[in-house]
């Protein structure tokens, strides 16, 4: 083989050669395209999210939508389920079609109070003293009823219809009239070192209340006494709803006859 035939040789080998690096660099460039290219599925906003809304809200009412895109194109972060972010609360306001990610969350203890508030709940704040409030125990996050005590009137009828004398007879009645209310905001323990003090306190507490019970609570707050009552942690049971007068507190427990001689002023047989 003489010296040209060998220099064609090699030159075609080197094309060859070159030809199959460029093909095997051509496939694995296509295979890589290729595989950013393959769809997933991302969860994306289908409006506007506000800031505070829980993460449990989003399904319930259909804040979000799946799509297929791209897998190159899923933002960083993007949730995998709505089960990622179930216990969180949105930090900043999500937009529609942008992609739901982790990082716009963050936890119910991070964002507060109004992490709490959902539907018809609110936040309200009653003053009281340090035995109302059982300032030094109790805190947030405990459960609470509202024990009160109001004075009413019953009119004195006479037989006639619709007519009244002079001289209706005022009562006072007590029974629980709110259960089971979760504590947003508890007294500073501080107010419960005015109570050893003696030197006996205000200062408030927020209870989470619907806005139903929130027109009860207020009522009592203004027109009657009241305090609050801590419920078990574990386990919390209620007695049957009741409500005390006089009558029931001197008279629970008596014999016909010594309910008689109590109310009558005479021993019954």
């Amino acid at each position: 083989m003489n010296y040209r035939l060998k220099n064609i040789v090699v030159a075609v080998a080197l094309a060859a050669t070159a030809a199959l690096l460029v093909t095997f660099y051509v496939a694995n460039y296509r295979r890589s395209v290729q595989q950013g290219e393959e769809n997933v599925t991302v969860y994306v906003a289908s409006g506007e999210i506000a800031e505070g809304t829980s993460g449990g809200a989003l399904a319930d009412r259909k804040l979000f939508r799946t799509e297929q895109v791209p897998q190159r194109t899923v933002v960083a972060g993007a949730i995998a389920s709505p089960d990622d972010i179930d216990d969180l609360v949105v930090a900043q306001p999500i937009y529609e079609g942008e992609q739901i990610t982790k990082q716009r969350f963050r936890t119910v203890q991070e964002e507060g109070i109004r992490a709490e508030l959902t539907g018809n709940v609110r936040a309200l704040q009653v003053a009281g003293d340090a035995n109302q409030l059982l300032a030094g125990t109790l805190k947030r996050g405990d459960r609470v009823d509202v024990v009160a005590s109001l004075k009413y009137k019953i009119a004195q009828v006479t037989g006639e219809e619709d007519a009244t004398v002079a001289g209706d007879t005022d009562r006072t009645a007590s029974r629980v009239v709110l259960r089971d209310l979760l504590v947003l905001k508890a007294p500073p323990t501080s107010l419960a070192a005015d109570k050893v003090s003696s030197n006996v306190g205000t200062s408030s507490v927020q209870l989470a209340v619907t806005d139903a019970q929130a027109q009860k609570l207020f009522y009592v707050t203004k027109n009657g006494d009241w305090t609050l009552q801590l419920r078990p942690v574990v386990d919390a049971a209620d007695s049957p709803d009741s409500v005390e007068t006089i009558e029931s507190v001197l008279g629970d427990g008596l014999r016909p006859a010594q309910y008689a001689q109590l109310y009558t002023g005479r021993r019954g047989r």
